[in-house]
């Protein structure tokens, strides 16, 4: 008989994330029993039909059950009321942890009210597309994409190395940090950017002299790309800014500070300033792809021939992760 990681796995929540954990735990072998739970029954039953667990509950305390592993799935505004309505019912011992891309504010909505014979540690798989809902997923979605970890002082150790271990075989690169360190990384690498694109797209389509017509018919290169990452899940995106709001609004002043600079160059015909900007960003872009997350092909490798292989790993619809 095989020896499973987890017995029970309880996913909270089964939208690209959850699907896709359900899929690659499953894949590796990882847990016995995977229990699924969301609000929604149509989704619920989409994720049946998929055939992405083993049980499925519309009742978050009968999913939690007897689980040695929850993985909190929703996003980070639900939390709270997640540790709230499952916290009486979860096994002594239990792994609690979560997927949200805000780790301070999660961390204070949850851990006051989860019971001390549990263990919290709260993960942030660095990985996504602007796809959602329990048909987006795909097993290969953690494959070389980073997931950090930010136990609050205090969590036990063995929880943590199995937590880590449990992302590792998913396909991660995991690394530990503090949530405060964590939600201000963040802020600049993934919730500023995306705030950008969507503020870039919607003031396209707010502009008189252009038609959408002509937005859409003459995109270029880089206005496609804003608007495949100003297409990600509304909800998700929403909570992020208002559970991240110190960080957001700091990197926010600093791009405001930096843009009221190049406007000024522009302006004033100082070449100079704009060539050093161009020069400097160009080199984090080779740094990137150096990194291995980012494939060096033109057109970011979307029209790739058949068969060929780079990382990143492209889903199944042939689109790029943009993280999360």
């Amino acid at each position: 008989m095989a020896e499973f990681m987890f017995k029970r796995m309880t996913l909270i929540g089964i939208g690209l994330l959850g699907s896709s954990i359900a899929l690659a735990a499953r894949q590796k072998g990882l847990v016995q029993h995977i229990a699924i739970t969301t609000r929604s029954k149509a989704t619920l039953d989409r994720a049946e039909e998929l055939g992405l667990g083993d049980s499925y509950h519309m009742d978050q305390v009968e999913a939690v059950k007897d689980a040695d592993l929850v993985i909190v799935c929703t996003p980070v505004g639900a939390c709270e009321a997640v540790a709230k309505t499952i916290a009486p019912s979860l096994a002594e011992g239990a792994i609690v942890t979560d997927v949200g891309s805000v780790k301070a504010s999660i961390i204070r909505q949850m851990q006051p009210h989860l019971p001390d014979y549990v263990h919290f540690v709260p993960s942030h798989p660095i990985a996504g597309t602007e796809y959602s809902g329990p048909d987006a997923g795909f097993a290969e979605l953690f494959v070389n994409r980073w997931c950090i970890l930010t136990p609050p002082e205090g969590t036990d150790e063995a929880a943590i190395k199995k937590v880590r271990d449990f992302w590792t075989l998913l396909g991660s690169n995991v690394d530990l940090m503090e949530a405060h360190h964590h939600d201000n990384v963040l802020a600049i690498t993934s919730h500023l950017p995306h705030l950008i694109a969507y503020n870039i797209v919607g003031t396209a389509s707010d502009l008189e002299q252009v038609t959408d017509s002509e937005v859409i018919k003459y995109s270029a290169g880089g206005f496609r790309d804003f608007t495949r990452i100003a297409s990600s899940d509304p909800t998700m995106w929403r909570d992020v800014f208002l559970h991240n709001k110190e960080a957001a609004l700091e990197m926010l002043g600093r791009f405001s500070e930096d843009l009221t600079a190049l406007q000024r160059a522009i302006r004033w015909g100082d070449g100079d300033t704009l060539y050093e900007l161009f020069s400097r960003t160009r080199s984090i872009r080779r740094s990137i792809i150096d990194a291995g997350q980012e494939v060096d092909a033109s057109d970011f490798g979307r029209h790739l021939k058949d068969g060929e292989s780079h990382a990143p790993v492209l889903n199944r619809d042939n689109h790029e992760y943009t993280g999360s």
